[in-house]
């Protein structure tokens, strides 16, 4: 599975503000209410509850955010890099500015599982993340999630 597969430029916001995760988790749901026609409350509702169950801030500086809802056709991502970290109670305490914010239908069950480990296996990779910070265009970031190949990310 490709990144590409997941996630098109016009889901890629580079240069985000936000003061906080809940504004940051907000701002990320109304893109995606704009890429997948869902209604932004119904997302928002559904990334809050699955970080209630525990923070999906995976270590540094990187969170996966994720739900499942109905409406959503298929697997769909949002991505975030932020201008200034924000608090995100991640596993290591560091504040996070990596974020991407990951959709499945109901019923994706191992397709949901295998996209949010390409997702972690491509932002682990140091080299990827360094170009992602360096950048503020959005067809870049695209590219670089892209182009990780499975096997350097592993």
């Amino acid at each position: 599975m490709d990144l590409s597969d997941l996630i098109d430029v016009p889901a890629i916001m580079p240069a985000l503000k936000a003061n906080s995760k809940k504004q940051l988790l907000q701002l990320m749901a109304e893109k995606a209410s704009e890429i997948t026609g869902l209604a932004e409350r119904e997302i928002f509702d559904t990334i809050l509850q699955r970080e209630r169950l525990g923070s999906t801030g995976v270590g540094n500086g990187i969170a996966i955010p994720h739900g499942k809802l109905p409406g959503v056709k298929e697997i769909t991502g949002v991505f975030a890099r932020l201008d200034h970290p924000v608090e995100f109670e991640a596993l290591d305490d560091q504040p996070v500015d990596i974020v991407f914010l990951l959709l499945a239908p109901e019923g994706a069950g191992a397709d949901h599982l295998k996209a949010l480990s390409r997702i972690a296996r491509v932002l682990r990779d140091s080299e990827t993340v360094a170009k992602i910070r360096g950048t503020k265009d959005a067809a870049a970031i695209h590219t670089f999630l892209a182009s990780t190949p499975a096997s350097h990310a592993a």
